[in-house]
């Protein structure tokens, strides 16, 4: 199979994640496709290919005696943002302009600007009900491909070590990840991006779930008696730095977004995640959370505010700067593959984060697609496959 036909493939199964689940993985249907990838990679030769019982897969290809073992990752869910049920993929011979995605939806460069630079190639595009998926099934498709290709031409490479996770998008990818039995030098998450982009930087990041308990009354008797628990909350979000919001900030600049409100007058909850590239910066951002939550409880007489806060990942930079040959590799790899690359901070975060504190540097390569997480989400096929030649220039040139 070529890379996009294996993405047209894997994007017809729903692996959404779950956040509220506590389970691993958090969905079940994860393992579907999982299951799939188990059953492929066997019939393409990669026999010890098997699916653990938290829904990791795992598989080798051997190579020289004389190369390191490099891992290559991907990660099976799909964003929670958005549904990934019944995708309905195509391709689009893209010569600029609008693409009508359905009767009422255009994906558009006066929108989406970077798709002025995308004439002339084919691009895989949804039909504007639901995401597509290429964040991270394009990452699997690549991985694959590359591989297969290498083992049918036979080429010394280095011994891949693969792995596809669940629950990477709630970040829990690399919580059940069997790190012991992996066994590779390093690796590279292969998870996003456009074309070119190579990623060690990432966020250190948070959550906040913040709980305002009230006190109902009839509105018509409520003075001096109701407390609306909503109101606090509206107090709360207007306390925080209203500059310092994703729609506001880029490149390293940090933020604390708001990404879920329930609530009624007895109960709300606001729910927020908090990022910075920087420590210091990021431990400043948790402290204004704190002190807002302090300020609101005095101002009540009492405790109404209830903040949980709960570090996700780090700065992998950390970790990576003593062994950033893993980088360099990477980036002459793009070059050979007729890429020009890009080093830049990573505005999320990756299973590589995590690894990287557990001891396997692991940054990051493009997949080539963008508005990942939404219904505008598009990959170009061209970028795709110099995101292959990349993965193959890699383990080829670690064997010379």
């Amino acid at each position: 199979m070529t890379v996009s036909e294996r993405l047209l493939k894997y994007v017809t199964f729903d692996t959404k994640s779950d956040e509220n689940s506590e389970t691993c993985p958090s969905t079940e249907k994860q393992k579907r496709l999982s299951e799939a990838l188990v059953k492929e990679m066997l019939s393409m030769g990669i026999s010890d290919a098997y699916m653990d019982a938290d829904g990791y897969v795992y598989g080798t290809v051997p190579g020289a005696a004389h190369a390191p073992v490099i891992g290559m990752i991907a990660h099976v869910d799909t964003s929670p943002a958005c549904t990934g049920e019944n995708v309905k993929a195509r391709i689009v011979d893209y010569q600029g302009g609008d693409i009508a995605l359905n009767e009422t939806t255009v994906l558009s460069p006066r929108e989406f600007p970077n798709l002025e630079k995308q004439v002339g190639k084919h691009l895989i595009v949804t039909d504007g009900t639901t995401l597509l998926g290429a964040d991270d099934k394009a990452g699997i498709a690549e991985i694959l491909t590359a591989a297969e290709e290498l083992m049918k031409e036979g080429t010394p490479h280095a011994t891949i070590r693969i792995a596809f996770t669940p629950d990477e998008e709630i970040g829990r990818g690399a919580d059940r990840f069997n790190l012991k039995d992996f066994g590779a030098k390093y690796a590279y998450t292969i998870d996003g991006g456009l074309v070119g982009e190579m990623e060690y930087e990432c966020f250190n990041a948070a959550s906040a779930v913040v709980t305002f308990k009230g006190r109902s009354v009839h509105p018509g008797t409520g003075k001096n008696g109701m407390i609306n628990s909503q109101l606090l909350a509206m107090d709360f979000n207007a306390l925080l730095p209203v500059h310092e919001r994703p729609e506001c900030t880029e490149k390293y600049e940090g933020f604390a977004h708001l990404c879920e409100m329930q609530g009624d007058e007895e109960k709300s909850v606001l729910k927020y995640i908090i990022r910075d590239h920087d420590r210091e910066k990021f431990e400043r951002r948790k402290d204004v959370f704190r002190n807002v939550t302090a300020f609101l409880n005095e101002r009540c007489g009492e405790e109404r505010v209830e903040l949980t806060l709960k570090d996700t990942y780090y700065n992998m930079a950390e970790k990576i700067r003593p062994h950033m040959y893993v980088v360099d590799e990477a980036v002459k790899a793009m070059e050979q593959a007729g890429v020009t690359p890009r080093v830049v901070p990573i505005r999320g975060g990756t299973d590589g984060a995590k690894l990287s504190y557990e001891g396997l540097p692991c940054p990051n390569i493009f997949t080539g697609g963008e508005n990942f997480h939404g219904r505008f989400e598009y990959i170009p096929i061209e970028d795709m496959e110099a995101c292959v030649r990349t993965i193959k220039n890699i383990l080829i040139n670690a064997a010379k």
